[in-house]
């Protein structure tokens, strides 16, 4: 078993190798890629591979992103530390651990119970106050707590909901993986008033996300 000192180590070559080597250029991302424990975050069996260049499996056949991708899908949000935040898709809790030490609120929304129950618990062991965890249809976003500046969804959508547009504040970000259930393209939504200008980033490959607005409606 790998010891804390060891994965410190690990994590200090993967932001020097795979994030502040490619085009991440946010200090607070880079600072806080550097800060958060990625291995406390994936199952027992992977903790040596916390730090992998590549996307790792976590239960209910979901995933912890690549930590290039979870950077610069951060750097896109251009976070300052004042903003509400919606992250769709709690999954293991890393991202939103990453968040909350770059907004001022995140609200997290997870459809797994079992994945929210367990996100709850670490994002809580790490003294992370200002997440507020909720359990539903990530799809239809979370219109009680609207406008967001920013959200980010982290599972592969079809289209862009029409709910999650309507969420976000004048001036606000989405970040949001778009196209079929093997590949992706990444954009970023901005919105100006009522006109949304979008920017595609890269093909990527995210897991599907399921409900009214995914791949798969769970309530039908």
């Amino acid at each position: 078993m790998l010891s804390e000192s060891a994965l410190d180590v690990m994590r200090e070559h993967m932001v020097a190798d795979q994030i502040c080597a490619r085009n991440i250029f946010d200090s607070r991302v880079i600072d806080t890629m550097r800060q958060v424990p990625r291995h406390q975050f994936v199952m027992p069996q992977f903790r040596h591979l916390a730090y992998y260049d590549g996307p790792l499996p976590i239960s209910d056949n979901q995933t912890i992103s690549q930590p290039y991708v979870i950077a610069l899908m951060t750097q896109m949000m251009a976070l300052c530390g004042n903003e509400r935040v919606l992250e769709i898709g709690t999954g293991s809790g890393y991202h939103t651990a990453i968040l909350s030490k770059l907004a001022w609120h995140i609200y997290s929304l997870e459809q797994s119970t079992r994945l929210a129950h367990a996100a709850a618990d670490t994002l809580a062991f790490f003294g992370c106050d200002n997440v507020d965890l909720h359990i539903g249809d990530g799809s239809q976003g979370l219109a009680d707590m609207a406008p967001y500046d920013a959200i980010l969804v982290s599972g592969a959508v079809p289209e862009v909901p029409a709910p999650l547009l309507g969420q976000l504040a004048d001036g606000g970000r989405l970040v949001i993986p778009v196209g079929d259930e093997t590949q992706q393209s990444l954009r970023v939504i901005t919105r100006r008033y009522n006109r949304y200008y979008t920017e595609s980033l890269m093909d990527v490959c995210f897991v599907p996300l399921s409900g009214r607005y995914g791949f798969t409606d769970v309530s039908a």
